[in-house]
């Protein structure tokens, strides 16, 4: 019985064979791979040639199956680029030859990722091969049975390696996006000196000339300073998340604040929640220190009770006349309560905060801040001051990174922290989600979350309570060891230990405050790795405006 025909492709390549491109500080780096070899244990003669940067190695068996056509060879048939990357390693690059090297970095990818899949594709040919019927004429039950089990194994490593090109293609278009961004506002800086050169009058005025290009050349600071102003209507006409559903069961009340106005939810006969004003039309009594009966909210002063749309329906040893407190649009959605305090039109679809496919939640926490809700925001869209703050917590143990960034697409409030394998994204009006890779707690740095295999997602909602005071929504959940949900009083150790990372936290946002509220700028300097925190303000700032399009924003 001839032999089937089969290829394997072995790197034309050194083995340690890596490339590191700098910009700025540092770009990024591309590491080394190598294509999978394909075995077998018979001896067959080859020829050898050259194809596309590789030892192609064809073993020959009949005619017809070595002229065969591949129907994949177009597909596969691309030129590994290596050779035409630049030579910049251990060089600084201006910004136009660092998004050059990004581009090539997307290329090697690209081809990555084919000899990847190439590589799976032989790898199911020779499945395919043991498996035919006839090998049995000359093939042992158990040698087809060891065979079989090799390529299983080649297989999984196969596919593991594809996953690992998924994830570098991913990381190597953020940062081509991240370049970009440094290219265009190279441009701008360029532009905007070019123009206040030509502007000189004579070179013995060029010092002075200097002085104003610098005086106007546009600062990138954001001006965040004095008391807290009223909050903006506009900031108001969003849907926003209060509540967790378990805290409100068919008999409690749950009182809040929202832009300085007193509100309580209840849920209604029908056990849906309403939100009304926390203040009884008669004497002005709270209403939450009442109690709830047959779906209405009763005042504790005279009895008074109120539906979940605001009118009252019982009065008490008096005629009953027609009054109505206010109300607000209440619903609930993926375990949470959402209300819209805005007097414009609530939008037809609620957002959605459900954790991840894979996570179950394993804690929910509501904590009262004494801190204006965009500064808590601030704080909670930086991980560059983590290896500095939270010393006793989380971070404990984490290095000091020579540089660290936030990788975004020029449009977007999310993306992901670089070296931390932490995915982050801001979504207005008050919430941010994070996904963080747990594999290697203490030594963080150098994966992507793709990479880990373990992982812990977050969800805060900041909910502006006052001026100086937030409501802190907190919800955990994580993607693996499902039993600690069962463990009794775990919700007590989950808000022990988040009560200690706000602490570290609450101590320094606190202080900035009250430097803030007499007239400091707390965003006087932003760097690279403010780069989020920056753009919610921008958004914020746009939208109180009442700018159209608002920066960011999905649709832009």
């Amino acid at each position: 019985m001839p032999r089937k025909a089969f290829r394997k492709f072995i790197p034309n390549i050194p083995n340690n064979a890596k490339w590191q491109l700098n910009a700025l500080s540092e770009f990024g780096e591309a590491s080394q791979m190598s294509l999978r070899v394909m075995r077998r244990s018979t001896k067959l003669s080859t020829k050898k040639g050259v194809k596309g940067g590789f030892r192609v190695f064809a073993v020959f068996g009949e005619q017809s199956e070595i002229e065969k056509k591949n129907a994949w060879s177009t597909l596969f048939d691309v030129e590994d680029p290596r050779s035409k990357f630049p030579q910049t390693k251990g060089k600084f690059l201006d910004a136009n030859l660092a998004l050059e090297v990004a581009r090539y970095d997307i290329q090697y990818c690209d081809w990555r990722a084919r000899q990847d899949v190439l590589a799976i594709m032989l790898l199911h040919e020779k499945v395919v091969d043991v498996l035919n019927p006839l090998a049995r004429d000359y093939k042992s039950i158990g040698t087809i049975k060891k065979e079989l089990a090799e390529l299983q194994e080649e297989l999984g490593q196969a596919h593991r390696q594809v996953h690992i090109s998924e994830a570098r293609v991913s990381t190597a278009l953020d940062k081509l996006a991240y370049m970009e961004e440094l290219v265009n506002d190279k441009l701008l800086q360029d532009r905007a000196t070019t123009y206040s050169e030509e502007a000189s009058p004579s070179p013995s005025t060029s010092t002075q000339s200097l002085d104003t290009v610098k005086r106007r050349l546009p600062r990138k600071g954001l001006n965040i300073s004095g008391p807290v102003q009223p909050y903006h209507p506009r900031l108001k006409n969003f849907w926003y998340p209060v509540a967790f559903s378990t805290d409100l069961k068919d008999d409690t009340m749950v009182p809040l604040d929202c832009f300085e106005e007193p509100w309580v939810l209840f849920r209604g006969k029908d056990g849906k929640p309403g939100c009304v004003q926390n203040t009884c039309a008669h004497r002005a009594c709270p209403l939450d220190l009442g109690s709830v009966n047959e779906g209405r909210i009763q005042c504790p002063y005279h009895g008074w009770e109120y539906s979940t749309d605001g009118t009252c329906e019982k009065m008490p040893s008096t005629r009953l006349h027609k009054v109505k407190i206010k109300s607000l649009p209440c619903f609930e959605k993926d375990g949470m309560l959402w209300i819209w305090p805005g007097d414009g039109p609530p939008s037809a679809t609620l957002p959605s905060l459900q954790p991840p496919s894979g996570f179950q939640i394993h804690a929910e926490l509501v904590i009262e801040l004494p801190v204006e809700h965009g500064l808590l925001l601030d704080n909670l869209l930086d991980l560059a001051h983590a290896p500095f703050t939270h010393t006793s917590t989380f971070a404990k143990g984490w290095s000091v990174p020579s540089f660290v960034k936030f990788l975004t697409p020029a449009s977007g409030l999310q993306g992901y922290w670089d070296p931390y394998p932490i995915d982050m994204e801001f979504r207005p009006p008050c919430m941010v989600l994070s996904t963080i890779g747990i594999s290697k707690p203490g030594k963080l740095e150098g994966q992507s979350t793709k990479q880990c295999t373990t992982h812990l997602h977050q969800l805060h909602v900041c909910l502006p309570s006052s001026r100086n005071k937030t409501r802190l929504l907190y919800r955990m959940s994580l993607d693996f060891a499902p039993v600690l949900k069962h463990i009794p009083f775990m919700n007590f150790l989950w808000r022990h230990f988040a009560e200690q990372v706000l602490n570290e936290d609450l101590r320094l946002v606190l202080g900035q405050q009250e430097r803030m509220n007499k007239g400091a700028n707390i965003w006087n300097w932003p760097v690279t790795y403010d780069k989020l925190g920056v753009r919610y303000r921008q958004w914020r700032d746009a939208l109180e405006r009442g700018e159209k399009q608002l920066p960011f924003s999905k649709s832009s």
